[in-house]
């Protein structure tokens, strides 16, 4: 019986675990914002060193194709992470987590050409007893398959997952009405199918070809129904499937620095989509139903809309002065800010108020922007102290108390019907509490609604004034207005 297990050198062992320990020490600093930087550094040298054993393993393969992938990966990754706007980190990581679910399907098809042959268990008469054997261990195989549907899915559904997110693709719900579950059920158990005849010895290229086609027209069928509000759960969601299947080539190949790193991806990705689903009170299968938030004007509350009573609209030098009046100030940013790249210019409104004594904090929600921990990034960037960027469950106890609260951009995470209309979609989610304000004003382009599509009650209540325009210019002109005062 021939076996593919491959036993590493000690010196290989070694350097693995040097790897793991500078990555887990690494994301450990990721907690901090002041600590991020130096972390992801760290972790990134710990890749290097995991890739570096990689590649002294004894009878590696073509060193030619070796250095042609690292010189492309070099290319195409550097120039792309450093040019990339802060707007669109989340289509950046939805793409390059797709690329990693994409590689591991690649490596389990090579893995699949080069040892498919001796998949499954045969059997040798020996007089009255009969004897299995297998040339490949059956948990190989299954591990080797396995990460080959799960990287399929998880590569397609990042595609259409960025694409939805750059507006390639319309951000509102594409499925094929009620056939879409029964549809996606069946390509589900056609996949495991292929898979399951696979392992037990099906030496076919075309049935695994067939296989990984199967997997990644359910990736695209899974995805597609999905809503814009939902991305930020379903990149969480993907980024975990990419590290399950990325820790079963691991099994698969017996590499330790797969295994781990994968399992880490998997797992923090895991408890990450626990948390956004929860944060938007939704469960993860009513999320892979599909169906939920797609930029049109739907409906949020019997009392919105046309409905609701006049909008009242502010201006830049009336917003300076509630603002420089006020006590304490929330800031509640969104996507539009992000959109405006505001950041920047908000830290700085929020350092003029401080310097009149105000008390400025900020209201962060869990699912704001398109990713999670897109508003601690990019206020991160703009250098906003770390103690006053708050999380929804510590400020909203604080809004009862507070003057004004500045939603610059934020939608659906501040909507009052998910509290006080049981027929809105986002009913139960639970919300920045920012109608509990003295007063609130809005900065928005327009009256259209969030991502989710539902509009916003918020907007008509008699202590809410709109200020309409673009992010960065009107935060810029109430700056210019309070030096005015």
């Amino acid at each position: 019986m021939t076996a593919i297990v491959v036993s590493l050198p000690n010196y290989v062992q070694l350097l693995y675990i040097v790897a793991f320990a500078l990555l887990i020490y690494g994301m450990s600093g990721l907690t901090d914002p002041r600590k991020a930087v130096r972390g992801n550094r760290i972790a990134a040298v710990g890749m290097g060193v995991a890739l570096v054993a990689t590649l002294v393993i004894p009878h590696i393969g073509n060193w030619g194709l070796i250095a042609l992938g690292i010189a492309v990966g070099t290319a195409v990754g550097v120039p792309a992470a450093r040019m990339v706007k802060m707007t669109a980190m989340p289509q950046m990581v939805a793409l390059f987590n797709g690329v990693g679910g994409g590689a591991v399907a690649l490596i389990s098809w090579v893995d699949y050409r080069s040892h498919g042959s001796s998949f499954g268990a045969h059997t040798v008469h020996l007089g009255l007893i009969d004897v299995h054997f297998g040339a490949v261990p059956t948990y190989v195989a299954i591990f080797s398959v396995g990460a080959a549907i799960i990287g399929s899915i998880s590569f397609w559904g990042s595609n259409i997952a960025f694409g939805k997110l750059q507006e390639i693709i319309p951000g509102r719900p594409i499925s094929l009405g009620a056939a879409q579950q029964p549809v996606n059920l069946i390509l589900f158990v056609l996949a495991i199918a292929a898979g399951v005849d696979i392992v037990a010895g099906a030496h076919s290229e075309l049935l695994f070809i067939g296989m990984l086609v199967v997997a990644a027209v359910l990736g695209n069928f899974v995805v597609l129904p999905i809503g814009g509000a939902d991305m930020p759960v379903v990149i969480a969601l993907l980024n975990a499937f990419t590290g399950v299947s990325a820790a079963a080539t691991g099994m698969a190949l017996n590499n330790p620095a797969l295994i781990v790193f994968g399992m880490m991806v998997g797992a923090s990705g895991t408890i990450l989509t626990n948390l956004m689903a929860k944060a938007m009170n939704r469960s993860i299968p009513a999320i892979i139903a599909g169906g939920f938030g797609g930029g049109g004007a739907v409906a949020g509350a019997e009392g919105a809309g046309e409905h609701a009573g006049s909008v009242r609209s502010t201006s830049a030098a009336d917003a300076a002065v509630q603002l420089a009046y006020a006590s304490k100030v929330v800031v509640v940013p969104g996507y539009g800010m992000a959109v405006a790249q505001a950041q920047h210019v908000v830290k700085e409104l929020a350092s003029d108020l401080e310097k009149r004594g105000v008390d400025v904090k900020y209201a962060i929600h869990p699912v704001a922007g398109r990713m999670p921990g897109h508003m601690n990034v990019l206020l991160a960037e703009a250098d906003v102290p770390y103690d006053q960027l708050k999380e929804m469950d510590d400020i909203n106890p604080e809004f009862q108390r507070t003057d004004v609260s500045l939603v610059i951009g934020a939608n659906d995470v501040t909507n009052p019907a998910a509290k006080n209309t049981p027929s809105s979609p986002i009913y139960g989610m639970p919300i920045l509490e920012v109608a509990d304000s003295k007063s609130v004003i809005v900065i928005k382009r327009s009256m259209n609604p969030g991502f989710a599509g539902i509009e916003n009650e918020l907007y008509y209540d008699p202590k809410t004034s709109m200020l309409f325009g673009d992010a960065k210019g009107a935060v810029s002109e109430i700056i210019g207005e309070l030096g005015e005062l």
